[in-house]
């Protein structure tokens, strides 16, 4: 779809522990807001079942994604330990500056580490700094503990490691520009959609 050049583009960037429903929230955005893409960022873990390469993620061999980081081509990028494994997690500059300069609205679902990053690098672009609004999802252990038993996908100790994961990142959560108390999909959607119209407002103030 076409951007609207009468308003300023967005960029969200959404974090919070997994099981917080990021991922969901960022797919229903695209979906139903005219105008919104979800940046496609990089890794070099296989794809999953039913993912597609430049779809959910850029997938790269970890030579290809090295070479890249050599160049630069990385606005931020970590080594993240799963699968037993270190993978290496990035977002390319052109997959967030070119949408934004030709006036496009992005969304992106990312971690604690990668936003701070962000932050950083909105300090000397002054098109990411006007356009970005980062938001955290807090969830309470109880819940978050539920929701990782309720996807089958983990077993305990991995249900464990990743929940002392959370707990450092929600930490973070005071630096963001605003916070969704999880409840339900429907509530948390409503909520972002609230921050939705205060970013463009920022975004259109050059705050």
């Amino acid at each position: 779809m076409p951007a609207n050049p009468t308003a300023a583009p967005v960029l969200l960037v959404i974090a919070g522990p997994a099981g917080s429903g990021k991922s969901t929230l960022c797919d229903r955005l695209v979906t139903e807001v005219p105008g919104f893409a979800r940046v496609v960022t990089t890794t070099t873990r296989p794809p999953r079942a039913g993912e597609i390469d430049g779809l959910h993620y850029h997938f790269f061999s970890p030579e290809e994604f090295e070479r890249k980081i050599a160049a630069g081509e990385f606005i931020e990028w970590a080594q993240v330990h799963g699968d037993n494994r270190q993978r290496l997690y990035g977002t390319l500059k052109t997959s967030i500056l070119e949408p934004l300069t030709a006036g496009r609205s992005l969304i992106m679902s990312i971690d604690v580490q990668g936003v701070e990053t962000l932050r950083r690098v909105a300090q000397s672009n002054p098109l990411l700094k006007r356009s970005m609004t980062s938001v955290f999802i807090v969830v309470d252990r109880e819940r978050l503990v539920a929701r990782m038993r309720a996807r089958a996908m983990d077993h305990e100790d991995e249900i464990e490691r990743r929940m002392a994961t959370a707990e450092a990142e929600l930490r973070e959560a005071p630096k963001f520009d605003f916070r969704i108390e999880s409840r339900t999909r429907e509530e948390d959607f409503a909520a972002l959609l609230a921050i939705l119209e205060k970013a463009r407002a920022r975004a259109a103030g050059g705050a």
